[in-house]
């Protein structure tokens, strides 16, 4: 079990990698918010039922299964639209610091979802990241919009991992990822209908657009979603939000190497950043030395 736990910690981190890639996407791809996660979702459909023709999958199961998947894929869907929506009113930086807040939300979460006691630490660690938060939003006045819709995504993000945490194991992973995935496309298609519909406008694509919504659907995508559903067999939802939020520093370095003056900050925000991040890495001690004390 040591194996498959550290196996599973390293594709986990290789997922993380790739997700850390995305928003230098959703910066680059010209598309508005909404028809970028439409067309994301779209792309990453077609590959994964590509791959449940190939490997000859049945795709059949209960009809209440099926609107369960649906109702979920509404959460990973307004995740990403959150997410996405934050990069484009505020930057990358911003956007990626408050998504470090993920394990916070997880930690009040799960103990609900799972009928367990709130643990202190994680407690007191929930409390550093509103202290980074504080100095963030105190001095970063102009991404204050950014800001709140940013951790809107993270707490979607925490919600859909401690839902898909407990469906792990009831379906075919490569399943489930295809029917949250449609779910998520419904959702996204009704918003679209509501705002001028499938118009030229809405869906105007830059020559390299194509290039990007094609890796983000597929490598960043089709990927990394069924991966992370196999991976919820293995490990807990805390440990892989935990993981997620490794996420930010990927992310936010690649962002100023690439794009340099546009992701300069303030120094308080990378003190409030550098405080949020600390929670990762201290909440890896806590939960390494209970393992060891057990």
């Amino acid at each position: 079990m040591p194996n498959v736990n550290l196996k599973n910690q390293l594709h986990l981190h290789l997922i993380v990698f790739i997700w850390g890639f995305t928003a230098i996407l959703g910066h680059l791809i010209t598309l508005e918010a909404l028809p970028l996660v439409f067309t994301r979702i779209a792309i990453g459909i077609s590959v994964i039922l590509f791959y449940l023709l190939i490997k000859k999958k049945n795709l059949a199961i209960e009809p209440k299964d099926i609107f369960r998947f649906f109702i979920f894929g509404f959460v990973i869907a307004l995740h990403w639209l959150t997410f996405f929506y934050a990069i484009k009113i505020s930057n990358i930086s911003i956007t990626l610091a408050c998504l470090s807040t993920g394990a916070f939300f997880t930690s009040i979460l799960e103990p609900i979802f799972y009928k367990r006691k709130f643990i202190l630490y994680e407690v007191f660690l929930g409390c550093l990241v509103v202290v980074g938060l504080l100095l963030i939003f105190q001095f970063e006045t102009q991404y204050k919009m950014g800001i709140l819709v940013a951790l809107t995504s993270a707490f979607l993000s925490a919600s859909f991992s401690i839902i898909n945490g407990k469906l792990a194991n009831t379906h075919d992973s490569v399943v489930i990822s295809f029917y949250e995935l449609v779910g998520g496309l419904f959702i996204l298609a009704c918003f679209l209908f509501f705002q001028g519909g499938f118009t030229a406008e809405n869906f105007h694509f830059q020559p390299n657009d194509y290039i990007w919504l094609g890796i983000l659907g597929s490598i960043c995508t089709a990927y990394p979603f069924i991966a992370t559903i196999d991976i919820m067999k293995y490990l807990s939802p805390y440990t892989i939000m935990l993981t997620i939020n490794l996420e930010p520093i990927y992310g936010i370095l690649l962002a100023v190497f690439l794009f340099k003056d546009q992701e300069k900050m303030t120094p308080a925000f990378y003190f409030g950043a550098l405080i949020i991040l600390l929670t990762v890495l201290l909440n890896a001690y806590f939960k390494n030395r209970k393992k060891a004390s057990v």
